[in-house]
């Protein structure tokens, strides 16, 4: 079986590679010429564990190709992926420009039957979108091919994407036709074999399904950070508020840890999509217009903590930051919380010293020489005035306390993660601050 996967982004890579290793044939496609020889060397453009050795693997093997052609892709090809990205529009919405861009080539490239479905996140309605489309490019060359479109949406995790496609705890696909449900039958057998859960739905249930999954989770999130803010007022520790309420198998204890707000490529803009989808609508979703309000309140909390240790006298001191991109086991540092105190430092005359494992380079595209990159986490905090736990890397859990209280001017730590323990760390002489912790 042969697939076509049109964009090599972290979605598009990801569900190529893994389409591979499952045995399907499999080419990638990006514009980018230069990209796709990058790919073809069998190197990764993108920070994902796990991800290289099998794109090296099934190159080897010929199951996984890469070009910049959308007309070689698809030749032959049964489903085509369509795996663009979809950046928020400034009202809000989806930008669809690139997922349509790539349905016009294809209704002016096929030549025989297939399934076209969408892997990246687009708002209900952009299946039919994609059926026009391709309908009118079919009618400008008065061509009678029939094809069919599908949602196929991804649940990805930055940091285990492969182990996530590979054993999801659960697969969508919208189909409104018997001839489109066999095919993707097909391709997704060895996961049915396996006993994972494939949910065949309508498509626009479908398309729904991506949003409100990432608008539930969001809604933990701010949910337990509120909590953690309340806490902080009552002098109750949210730990243990936490523990207590994610006991009950209804709630649960996933998506309860508090901090500094959810970033990342996918919460912030897909509540924005929803919030759009359901206002063009005219509905008003509440609940997911007060989680956005929350978070955008909590991602200046570690900041607002800071400031007011310091007495609104911020100039000149010196902050070290661990931790820049959203969430550790990626270098993603789009709408990350951490990146977003680091430039209201900035603004606020601070000297800041920043390390992160792998987003260092990131970084550097965004706040060029603005800051200082430290070549490891104690090369960070030397001199520094307090440091700021921003993102829980592994290597952060158990610093060396003792090289850390002889290399900080000043003994204080902004836990944004909570990783820390606020006794050992006051025994030790440091000063401390967590979130929702007494």
């Amino acid at each position: 079986m042969k697939i076509a996967v049109i964009g090599t982004g972290y979605v598009g890579l990801v569900t190529g590679t893994c389409f591979a290793e499952t045995g399907v044939n499999v080419v990638c496609v990006d514009n980018d010429l230069n990209k796709v020889r990058f790919m073809q060397s069998g190197k990764v453009p993108i920070y994902e564990p796990g991800l290289e050795p099998m794109m090296v693997n099934n190159i080897e093997k010929g199951r996984l190709s890469f070009t910049n052609s959308i007309k070689e892709a698809i030749e032959g090809a049964e489903v085509i992926f369509i795996a663009v990205g979809t950046p928020p529009d400034e009202d809000g919405s989806a930008d669809l420009k690139h997922v349509l861009a790539v349905a016009s080539e294809i209704g002016t490239l096929m030549d025989h039957y297939v399934v076209v479905a969408t892997k990246s996140t687009v708002p209900v309605g952009t299946a039919e979108r994609i059926r026009s489309t391709i309908n009118e490019k079919l009618a400008e060359r008065k061509a009678d091919i029939p094809f069919d479109v599908a949602s196929n949406p991804e649940f990805l995790k930055e940091g285990s994407a492969v182990e996530d496609f590979l054993k999801p705890q659960r697969i969508i696909v919208g189909i409104d036709s018997e001839r489109a449900g066999d095919l993707m039958k097909k391709l997704y057998m060895p996961f049915l074999l396996n006993n994972r859960t494939v949910i065949f739905m309508d498509i626009p249930s479908a398309e729904l399904t991506k949003y409100a999954a990432n608008a539930m989770l969001a809604t933990r999130i701010s949910f337990i950070n509120e909590i953690a803010n309340l806490c902080e007022l009552l002098g109750a520790d949210v730990n243990s508020v936490r523990k207590g309420i994610g006991s009950d198998p209804r709630i649960g204890n996933r998506f309860l840890y508090p901090g500094i707000g959810y970033g990342g490529s996918c919460f912030p803009k897909d509540v924005k999509a929803i919030l759009k989808t359901a206002s063009d609508m005219g509905y008003d979703l509440k609940v997911i217009s007060a989680v956005e309000k929350a978070n955008e309140f909590q991602k200046n909390l570690i900041f607002n903590k800071i400031n007011k240790h310091f007495k609104n006298d911020l100039q000149g001191k010196v902050l070290a930051v661990w931790g820049l991109s959203f969430k550790p086991k990626t270098d993603d540092i789009r709408e990350s919380s951490a990146l977003y105190l680091v430039k209201k430092l900035i603004r606020s005359k601070v000297k800041v010293r920043v390390y992160d494992p792998a987003a260092m380079e990131e970084t550097r595209k965004q706040l060029g020489d603005s800051v200082y990159y430290a070549k490891d986490p104690y090369d960070a905090i030397n001199g520094a005035d307090a440091l700021a736990l921003m993102t829980e890397w592994a290597e952060f859990h158990l610093p060396d306390l003792g090289k850390m209280a002889e290399l900080m001017n000043e003994k204080t730590i902004f836990d944004g993660r909570n990783i820390y323990d606020p006794e050992e760390l006051r025994e030790k002489g440091f000063g401390y601050y967590g979130i929702g912790r007494k």
